[in-house]
C-alpha cells in the first residue's frame, strides 16, 4: 500500500485454510471511518469508526477469516499493544481499542482451526513497511469468489492491494480480502476474471444466472469482501465518512453483482497525516485503488489443490 505511518503483517495458515492480517498505525494512531454496503457483516469494537467516539484514534485494525470465531484474534493484537504502552488511557491502564472486521471462509479445507489470539500476535510480530504479500495470504488465505453454483464451483480469491499518488505527492492505498458470492472482473474491460464455474468448468457468469431461468444453486451468507483504504491525507471523521463511501465505486467497478445481501462487504478509511488534499480527488484516487486492490488479489490467488486459480489458467 505504501502509505506513511502504517505496517502491515500476514499470518497464513495454508493447511487450514485461513489466516489475519493487521494494519498497525504509527504513533498517535489514525482516524477511521466505515462504510458497510452488504448485509452480512461481522465486526469487533468498530464503534470508534462509526461515528462520534471518545476513541478518536485507534493503533490497530484486524482483519481476520475463521468467520465470528476469528474474532478472538483481535486479543493477540490487544496483547501486543498493550506490551508496548499503545492504547486508550483510562488512568490505570492503556487500552488497545482494535477494530476487527471478519469472512467466512470455513468452507474452505477445514472449518475447526480458526485465527485465534496466537495467530493475532503474530501477525504484529510479522508487520513490516515492506509491501505486503498478495493472494492466498493472511485474511485473504481461504478467500474464494463465484459462490452462485456453490463453494465446490467457485474459484479462489485472495488478498490484493494497490496505491494511488495525486497532485503534490499525496497517496491513497488499498487492501483488500476480497471474498464475494460475485464474479471478480477486470477494469476496465468486463473481463471475467474469477468466478462461480458450470458443470463443464467454463464461467457461469453470475449474473446471467441470477437474471435467468434456472433456479441459483447457493444464495449462503458466506461472503465478505474486507477493505482498507489509507492516506497521508488530514481528514475529519466526517470526511472519512465520504472517502469510506466513495471507495465502495472500486468494488462495484470489478465485482458483479456487489454488495448483496449475502456479502459483508465494508470499507474502513484511515487518514494517517497532516497533508491537505481536495477531497474530491482521495475519494477517485481510492476508487482506483480499490478497483485494482480486487483484481490483483484474484491474479495473485493460489488454490492449493482445492479449487482452479486465474493465475493457474482459471476456470
Amino acid at each position: 500500500m505504501d502509505v506513511e505511518g502504517l505496517s502491515v503483517g500476514h499470518v497464513t495458515d495454508a493447511l487450514s485454510g485461513t489466516g489475519c492480517t493487521v494494519f498497525l498505525f504509527e504513533s498517535p494512531g489514525a482516524r477511521l471511518a466505515l462504510d458497510i454496503r452488504g448485509s452480512a457483516a461481522e465486526t469487533r469494537s468498530a464503534e470508534p469508526a462509526l461515528g462520534f467516539h471518545v476513541v478518536e484514534r485507534v493503533p490497530a485494525l484486524l482483519f481476520a477469516g475463521g468467520s465470528s470465531f476469528g474474532l478472538a484474534a483481535t486479543g493477540g493484537v490487544q496483547a501486543y499493544l498493550e506490551e508496548r504502552g499503545l492504547g486508550f488511557d483510562v488512568g490505570v491502564a492503556r487500552v488497545p481499542v482494535v477494530p476487527t472486521a471478519i469472512l467466512f471462509d470455513l468452507t474452505f479445507r477445514r472449518a475447526d482451526r480458526r485465527p485465534d489470539e496466537a495467530m493475532g500476535y503474530a501477525a504484529c510480530l510479522a508487520a513490516s513497511r515492506e509491501p505486503p504479500g498478495e493472494g492466498s495470504v493472511g485474511a485473504g488465505t481461504g478467500a474464494t469468489v463465484g459462490k452462485i453454483a456453490g463453494p465446490g464451483r467457485a474459484m479462489k480469491s485472495g488478498f490484493g492491494t494497490a496505491a494511488r499518488e495525486g497532485p503534490g505527492g499525496v497517496r491513497v492505498g488499498a487492501a483488500a480480502a476480497v471474498n464475494a458470492f460475485g464474479d471478480v472482473r477486470a477494469w476496465p474491460g468486463g473481463k471475467i476474471l474469477a468466478g462461480a464455474r458450470g458443470p463443464d468448468g467454463s464461467f457461469l457468469d453470475t449474473m446471467a444466472a441470477m437474471t435467468g431461468s434456472a433456479r441459483p444453486a447457493s444464495f449462503s451468507p458466506v461472503n465478505t469482501t474486507l477493505v482498507l483504504v489509507a492516506t497521508g491525507a488530514d481528514l475529519s471523521r466526517e470526511e472519512l465518512g465520504k472517502l469510506a463511501a466513495t471507495a465502495h465505486d472500486g468494488l462495484a467497478r470489478t465485482i458483479v453483482p456487489c454488495h448483496t445481501t449475502v456479502d459483508g462487504d465494508l470499507v474502513f478509511a484511515a487518514s494517517l497525516g497532516a497533508v491537505r488534499a481536495p477531497l474530491d480527488l482521495l475519494c477517485a484516487l481510492a476508487q482506483e485503488a480499490v478497483a485494482e486492490a480486487v483484481v490483483r488479489a484474484v491474479l495473485a490467488a493460489d488454490g492449493f489443490g482445492e479449487l482452479p486459480g486465474a493465475r493457474d489458467g482459471g476456470h
